[in-house]
């Protein structure tokens, strides 16, 4: 018997005698500048999970929504629980699943997740679950609430976004931000907490980015050849 839907929709009946593949999106709580959901990094890693259980028949679990976003602590609404606790989360949370469920996959939608999802993605493993994780990405996509968060926002959400805010944040390549970034945040490189520009996106724009970002994660879970860290190549 397989199992395939919305895990907070089955009954624990449902799920008896089953070994379902769960699909839990991760994401965070943070700000997106002026003109983007403090969600909206849950909001795609929901859509991304949502398309590729059901690509894949699989089950897909209630979004863990707070994540590792220090770098964004300089602007009200960010909540962050910081890696060590996320990591703590995804273990508790990977060991418990795993009693029932064959396979586990988590799909981020925060950079600032990761280091967090390697380590807790790798203890599950050595501990013989069968655990990975992949990311939302999409090749050649901006850092930060610029073109390519507010183009899958303008597709999936647009009521979300304020267009009238859509303004250039800081456009330049994230690796010559970083050093500040990690003594000052966000706020350091940038007022507004935009990297990127969000007045070039489109809705047409977000649906392909969806759709290819669906592919890949998609794609990921078919294969299933995690690396050392869990991470689905």
């Amino acid at each position: 018997m397989t199992v395939q839907g919305e895990l907070g929709e089955c009954t624990s009946g449902q799920l008896s005698g089953t070994a379902p593949t769960l699909i839990v999106p991760v994401g965070s709580t943070e700000q997106h500048g002026p003109h983007l959901p403090l969600d909206t990094d849950t909001r795609i890693a929901v859509a991304v999970a949502h398309r590729a259980a059901a690509d894949r028949g699989h089950l897909l679990a209630p979004a863990i929504a707070y994540g590792a976003s220090g770098e964004h602590q300089g602007f009200p609404g960010t909540v962050s629980i910081g890696t060590a606790a996320l990591r703590t989360v995804l273990v508790e949370y990977g060991r418990s699943a795993c009693d029932w469920a064959g396979r586990l996959v988590f799909v981020n939608g925060h950079g600032g997740n990761t280091e967090a999802l390697r380590d807790a993605v790798a203890l599950l493993r050595a501990e013989g679950r069968d655990a990975a994780w992949c990311s939302c990405f999409d090749d050649g996509g901006d850092a930060h609430a610029g073109h390519t968060e507010t183009s899958l926002l303008l597709h999936l959400w647009p009521h979300l976004v304020h267009t009238d805010r859509c303004e250039p944040g800081n456009v330049a390549p994230l690796p010559e931000l970083m050093g500040r970034m990690r003594r000052g945040g966000v706020a350091a490189v940038s007022e507004t907490g935009v990297l990127g520009d969000p007045s070039t996106a489109s809705a047409a724009a977000g649906e392909q980015i969806l759709a290819r970002m669906v592919a890949d994660c998609a794609a990921r879970i078919r294969r299933w050849t995690p690396d050392d860290g869990g991470m689905l190549r």
